[in-house]
């Protein structure tokens, strides 16, 4: 399989950590955060497919592109990174031997750790 690390997406998330646009959680709450397939296609109908990319860190070039099989990994909610997120994708990323996506997840892990919020942020204003 030619799953490899999308660095875009990458980047994206280390801003978006950065900026704290991101969720402190544990990694059971992924399946409730993570987006469903309607909000999946609601992002995709209203910002395209580039966007939908950026919150993926995985891209397999074995499927076509403006699909929503070719991205894997997803990290956030389109809106914020979600520590339970990256915790998943590192998990499942080192069991799939997809060690670049792995270590950039461990990466994001530890930036999201470093800054654990002791108050939510003001995400009023626009990115």
């Amino acid at each position: 399989m030619a799953v490899k690390l999308n660095s875009a997406a990458f980047e994206h998330a280390k801003k978006l950590v950065e900026e704290e646009y991101f969720v402190w959680d544990e990694r059971a709450a992924w399946s409730d955060d993570q987006p469903s397939a309607q909000e999946e296609n609601e992002f995709i109908a209203q910002h395209g497919f580039r966007e939908y990319a950026k919150w993926h860190l995985g891209i397999d070039e074995e499927q076509p592109e403006d699909t929503k099989k070719r991205y894997e990994f997803p990290y956030g909610d389109f809106f914020d990174v979600h520590r339970c997120g990256v915790l998943a994708v590192e998990s499942r990323a080192g069991q799939h031997k997809h060690q670049d996506i792995e270590l950039a997840a461990a990466r994001l892990r530890e930036m999201i750790d470093e800054k654990k919020p002791t108050t939510a942020p003001d995400k009023s204003a626009a990115r």
